[in-house]
């Protein structure tokens, strides 16, 4: 199973970790399995950015990001081009690094 390293975030991750998924599985879905509750507004639909993360290592063995993806990704904060929405970012057999950005763009969060 690949290893998804998660660079430290003072919210969700403040010391980093390492995780395991099976291959078929979105870095998202990886995290929320691990406790690692990175925001999803939309419920893991591709209709926002709430999931962004960057890819630090490992880029290439994640799918393609579809239009839609690349759309969305032109809304999300801190944008860099290895910036995937990890919902839709699907693992393979290699192992990644990602890092969580520090902020995010989530409407209905901000007005609380």
């Amino acid at each position: 199973m690949p290893i998804i390293k998660i660079l430290p975030h003072p919210e969700y991750c403040p010391k980093g970790a390492e995780i395991t998924a099976p291959a078929g599985t979105s870095i998202c879905e990886a995290l929320l399995e691990n406790k690692i509750n990175i925001e999803h507004a939309c419920d893991m639909s591709c209709a926002c950015t709430t999931c962004h993360v960057i890819v630090r290592a490992g880029i290439n063995s994640l799918n393609e990001p579809d239009e839609s993806e690349e759309d969305l990704l032109d809304r999300a904060w801190g944008l860099e081009p290895n910036s995937r929405l990890s919902c839709q970012a699907v693992l393979a057999q290699a192992d990644v690094t990602i890092e969580i950005p520090k902020y995010t763009i989530n409407h209905a969060k901000e007005l609380h």
